[in-house]
């Protein structure tokens, strides 16, 4: 007899039965699986690297805008916090990138365009939703560095780059706040991990619900703990090895990434039984200039 691909993972609470008996199925993975993932994610890159730096290129702008920020020095000191908080946007901002390796899956040629139908998913309510919780991270984790940073030296601005790099990396106040810094923004990149790791393709591909999609990450962090912790290391090393030159390598980094998520999202869950077709608008049929009055009437042609 075939087993079910539905299943509990752990025992639970009552209320939660019924809930965990319709998701799908959790796959135990290993360090095997990401490179595999990260292979994939290569190669749908360079079947459309265009489409996929033009969905990112707000990141490198982004960037760029944080940059001359800095010629104030007004920001100095949240220079960091803004670049690494990019991560906990990331799985969002790289929907149409997910669309583009779900084509690519089933044998199609995308085009740029193809993308923005992310924008017609039944579920892409649930995507804003999960999206703008992101996006409530990302601003309280800003704001938790700076407190941070105004509990270790104060409102006193940084005087000019040399001069705050010396006084943060030299100092005993320095090396505190590089300590505490990093492990409230790994809490936060932990959170952001726990809730989108596959949230955005779960939606995405079976138009779940955003409760759903995100008990589901959750699940896939709880049966692989350290897979997924090897996975958030990697997507943490590239993105501060594209953050390097300016931020304009996260235009290679972050599709990749993107790519790759929806990869490794088919390897954390077994497939689903009831793929969702997508919603296509209703051909028209060809019509001549001769039709042009009785075109206006269209009934009369559904009575003849």
């Amino acid at each position: 007899m075939p087993t079910s691909i539905y299943s509990h993972d752990a025992p639970l609470a009552r209320g939660e039965t019924s809930r965990i008996s319709t998701l799908p199925a959790v796959r135990r993975i290993g360090l095997s699986d990401l490179h595999d993932a990260l292979r994939r994610g290569w190669e749908d890159f360079k079947a459309v690297p265009s489409h996929a730096i033009v969905l990112c290129a707000i990141y490198p702008v982004l960037g760029l805008m944080l940059a001359r920020l800095v010629l104030g020095y007004s920001v100095l000191p949240l220079l960091f916090p803004l670049a690494a908080g990019f991560a906990l946007l990331g799985p969002f901002a790289a929907l149409g990138l997910y669309e583009l390796s779900r084509r690519r899956e089933l044998g199609e040629s995308p085009a740029a365009w193809q993308a923005a139908s992310v924008l017609r998913s039944p579920s892409f309510g649930s995507m804003l939703m999960l999206g703008a919780l992101l996006l409530t991270l990302f601003v309280v984790w800003v704001a938790a560095a700076q407190a941070i940073y105004v509990s270790t030296f104060g409102y006193e601005p940084a005087a000019d780059i040399p001069g705050f790099a010396s006084r943060v990396l030299t100092t005993p106040e320095g090396w505190r706040l590089i300590a505490v810094g990093c492990g409230v923004g790994f809490l936060f990149a932990l959170a952001a991990l726990c809730l989108s790791v596959v949230s955005f393709p779960m939606m995405l591909d079976r138009h779940a619900g955003v409760a759903d999609a995100m008990l589901t990450s959750m699940r896939v962090i709880a049966k692989n703990p350290l897979t997924m912790a090897a996975w958030g290391l990697i997507v943490a090393v590239l993105l501060v090895l594209g953050s390097i030159p300016f931020f304009l390598g996260l235009a290679v980094v972050v599709p990749l990434l993107g790519h790759a998520t929806w990869h490794l999202y088919r390897k954390a869950l077994e497939p689903n039984p009831f793929p969702q077709s997508e919603a296509l608008p209703p051909q028209r049929e060809p019509r001549s200039a001769a039709d042009f009055p009785a075109a206006l009437f269209p009934w009369q042609h559904k009575g003849h």
